[in-house]
């Protein structure tokens, strides 16, 4: 704590002092020069404040105490303190004003610098002091609630793992309504958190939250939702297919008539978002059971030094919290896996709660690809301001990527796995790709989240229609149903975690799943020439030579080029529909006869 204290406001207080300097020295010189000094002094300042908050966050979402949250808003505020300074924001508003006289990664980061300033901008100190102190409660009012059935705890990964396995329609509906408890309690801070980052987010000119979040893809509100309903458009005759084909299945599973739409609890996803264990074929939990969870990690790090990538680093395994709580223990922590650069160089973290399961293996793949996305862009070439994706999105694609490749049966058979002699299905695992994290994906991420926040932040809903609208979006976009009638005393969207700690951020994962197909299409086609349905990027360093061009670049390009030129076409659904061409006839077969959708 008080190293905290002291660190950041020594380290403000030489910035600010190198600053007021700075300014002056170079006011007769050329406009690259003087953005050159300025950018010298705030990516020293930039990474010193992140390496001071992420340390202190860290503390809070591993271990929820009121001293860790007290000491992760103080690390807050003097971050804001730095990259919110209204010398910083003034100076490059000023620099850029002149942006055909500088180099474009000096624009880029320019840029940068103001839209961290608007997370944070000093220009309206009581309104970020507010704001922090906020996102620290909401974070840890989030982390430590307790979540209880039949009177007793029951963790995130007990309710996953019963809806897995329990074909008890009452007990699922059980476990599926205790997963909702914490909505109540999060929707106060909620509210109230909505008006705050508007309000920061007016501060430097954006119309709103959810506006000052796409403007990292250089889009306003209105092209990012089009995008997201272009995406729904283009893929809605697969997703028809598929939830006709898994509402009849279901309906089988439970004795049922078939329905309309979905109920909630039918689907094993707290959320519905992925539609995980429906196809026993693909279903491979029972080949984990010998395994421990450290194997399951330690192999997804063997997966990306196979590709050529240097071992994590001997800290990752000493500082991450990897595994769940153990029992007896008190500690509370933040169930989210989540990977960490907490000092934009050689600290790399993961947050999980790893078990031996299938789930698990594909999650500790994806997070490590975020470690590996660090790793590659953490070099000279690349300054602590770009030191992230090419936009949000790539960093997601390149764990989905990974998650994808690691379910093919190829590489599970060499790890593993699978037996090198297993005669597999096929389409069973091209159907369990589509559902475990694909297509109805797409419709809850592109649909219900991007929509719902779209209309809290840049519409201003009304608290009062809050979980009415989040549930009517459920029922358009995705064909899914509450078990029961779902009333304002609830707020369903406020379960799901990013919706309070990560707010604006959907649409990303959306355009991640379809970058993730547009990846890999390439690499099975041109580096693997394999089966994009069936290929194995095991040991195959080509494979990395590719990923980590675009990896290492960081966001010193425009994702747009960077996209063209590690693929050759823009942004596009047409590798997903391509890979589930095979799976859409087959649907159409098996569905031949039966009503198509829910309308």
């Amino acid at each position: 704590m008080k190293w905290i204290h002291s660190t950041s406001g020594s380290v403000i207080l030489m910035i600010a002092l190198s600053m007021s300097v700075s300014f002056q020295a170079v006011a007769a010189t050329g406009y690259q020069e003087r953005a050159d000094r300025f950018l010298n002094l705030v990516n020293a300042g930039y990474q010193a404040m992140v390496r001071v908050e992420s340390e202190a966050q860290w503390q809070a979402v591993t271990d929820v105490r009121p001293e860790h949250d007290a000491a992760a808003e103080t690390a807050g505020k003097a971050r804001a303190a730095f990259v919110g300074n209204p010398a910083l924001i003034r100076e490059a508003k000023a620099l850029l004003e002149h942006r055909k006289q500088l180099k474009p990664v000096t624009v880029r980061q320019l840029e940068r610098v103001l839209l961290n300033a608007a997370e944070g901008p000093m220009t309206n100190p009581q309104l970020v002091a507010e704001r922090i102190a906020a996102e620290t409660q909401q974070s840890s009012a989030l982390n430590s609630f307790v979540f209880r059935l039949n009177g007793q705890t029951i963790t995130a990964n007990d309710m996953d793992n019963s809806l897995q396995t329990n074909r008890d329609l009452a007990v699922r509906q059980a476990v599926w309504e205790a997963s909702k408890q914490s909505g109540p309690a999060l929707k106060p801070g909620l509210v109230r958190l909505r008006e705050l980052r508007n309000g920061v987010a007016r501060e430097l000119g954006h119309s709103n939250y959810f506006a000052l979040q796409v403007a990292s893809y250089d889009m306003t509100t209105e092209e990012m939702v089009r995008l997201q309903d272009d995406f729904m458009r283009e893929l809605r005759p697969l997703y028809l297919q598929l939830h006709t084909w898994v509402k009849y299945e279901l309906a089988k599973r439970y004795g049922q008539p078939v329905p309309k739409r979905i109920p909630a609890h039918w689907i094993n996803n707290r959320w519905s978002q992925n539609w995980t264990g429906l196809i026993e074929a693909a279903n491979l939990d029972d080949r984990f059971k010998d395994r421990s969870p450290e194997w399951i990690v330690k192999t997804a790090e063997q997966f990306y030094t196979g590709l050529g990538y240097p071992k994590l680093p001997e800290s990752f395994w000493k500082l991450s919290d990897l595994y769940p709580v153990k029992p007896g223990e008190t500690r509370k922590k933040n169930t989210h896996a989540s990977c960490w650069h907490i000092d934009l160089d050689t600290d790399i973290r993961s947050l999980m709660s790893v078990e031996a399961n299938t789930q698990w293996f594909e999650t500790a793949h994806h997070e490590l690809g975020h470690g590996y996305y660090f790793m590659a862009y953490s070099r000279p070439e690349v300054t602590p301001l770009l030191r992230t994706g090419a936009n949000p999105a790539f960093h997601e694609a390149m764990g989905e990527l990974i998650a994808l490749a690691c379910g093919q049966v190829p590489y599970l058979k060499a790890v593993g796995v699978l037996p090198a002699d297993a005669q597999v299905d096929p389409i069973a695992f091209l159907l369990n790709d589509a559902l475990a994290g694909s297509v109805p994906f797409i419709f809850w991420s592109s649909g219900v989240m991007t929509h719902w926040e779209a209309d809290i932040y840049a519409h201003n809903l009304s608290p009062d229609q809050w979980n009415a609208r989040w549930w009517q979006y459920v029922r358009d976009f995705q064909g899914v149903e509450p078990p029961a009638a779902r009333g304002e005393d609830y707020c369903d969207a406020a379960t799901k975690t990013h919706i309070n700690d990560t707010p604006c951020y959907y649409y990303s994962y959306a355009v991640a799943t379809v970058l993730k197909f547009q990846f890999h299409e390439y690499i099975a086609r041109n580096i693997l020439k394999q089966p994009t349905q069936s290929c194995n990027y095991a040991n195959r360093r080509e494979v990395g030579d590719f990923l980590r061009k675009i990896m290492e670049q960081g966001a010193n390009e425009d994702w747009r080029k960077v996209l063209r030129e590690a693929t050759g076409e823009s942004l596009s659904t047409r590798a997903m529909a391509e890979y589930f061409k095979p799976l859409m006839a087959w649907l159409q077969k098996q569905n031949q006869g039966r009503p198509i959708g829910w309308e």
